[in-house]
């Protein structure tokens, strides 16, 4: 299963030749992210970070940029998740435009309680494991 996120490249995404000045993609990662954990996971970032001394911090991220994007595209990122660990998950986020894929993150995120890692909690593990890409599906 994948999580959907459509996103239209705005001017302040853009450097000065018209396309997207490569670290502003992620903070779009981190938006996809971000909604998927409040839309599918459960556990909005603000419910979070917000007194709850919790959090899924990024603890490693590898990117491959395909194809340029420029003012006024529409980008689709969809997220995958490809495993879940006792408290990381590693997820891939592609982003799509009408002429294929635009660039690939590869990110591993940590479950942090009171700042150390901790076990997912049961009913977030069965979010992402819900998500999880299946070996020869």
């Amino acid at each position: 299963m994948s999580y959907k996120r459509i996103i239209q490249i705005e001017f302040n995404h853009c450097d000065p030749a018209g396309i997207v000045f490569y670290p502003r993609y992620f903070e779009m990662v981190n938006s996809v992210i971000e909604n998927f954990f409040a839309d599918v996971v459960g556990r909005s970032f603000a419910s979070m970070h917000n007194g709850a001394s919790n959090g899924v911090p990024t603890v490693a991220m590898e990117a491959m940029f395909q194809r340029p994007s420029r003012l006024g595209d529409k980008v689709r990122f969809t997220l995958r998740v490809e495993r879940v660990g006792g408290s990381s998950v590693k997820m891939w986020i592609e982003g799509h435009g009408p002429d294929g894929l635009r660039l690939r993150v590869g990110m591993t995120l940590a479950w942090i309680d009171q700042m150390k890692a901790a076990p997912w909690p049961a009913e977030m593990r069965a979010a992402l494991e819900a998500y999880r890409e299946k070996q020869n599906a």
